[in-house]
């Protein structure tokens, strides 16, 4: 499918199954520093190599929901972007995302509801060819009728 490439938010009026949108990102120590710091989530997992090397990950690993933070930037920043309204979320956490990984995050349009302003979008993280978070979201998209 030949997909248009549109700039900015992309209303629900333009928005086309199959459509998807992507980043990349490398986690650093710092995010999962910073993560931590904003999530108060500092399980020594994510913070601490001598603790983290005991467990079944065998080394510290990024906040499960810092990877999945970048699913909600593709979908509030490239599609649909500026003015979506998360509805609905769901998560699978398929492997470990570590620090140097570089995760590559897309959101594809699944369905739309025009009526609703509804929209399904599947979700997924991959680092190195590996999917590492799979998911859907259902957003109420942005319309040029209620400009």
């Amino acid at each position: 499918m030949l997909e248009k490439q549109l700039i900015g938010t992309i209303c629900i009026e333009d928005l086309e199954i199959g459509m998807s949108r992507s980043l990349q990102k490398q986690i650093t120590d710092d995010d999962i520093r910073m993560f931590a710091e904003i999530s108060t989530d500092r399980n020594p997992v994510h913070l601490d190599d001598d603790y983290a090397r005991d467990t079944i990950f065998s080394g510290r690993v990024a906040h499960g929901m810092l990877t999945a933070s970048l699913i909600s930037a593709v979908i509030g920043e490239q599609l649909p972007s500026h003015g979506t309204v998360y509805l609905r979320q769901t998560l699978e956490f398929l492997a470990p995302v570590r620090p140097a990984d570089l995760v590559h995050a897309e959101v594809t349009v699944a369905s739309i509801d025009f009526s609703r302003r509804r929209v399904e979008l599947d979700c997924q993280c991959i680092v190195a060819d590996k999917l590492v978070l799979a998911g859907n979201a259902t957003v109420l998209a942005p319309s040029r009728k209620f400009d």
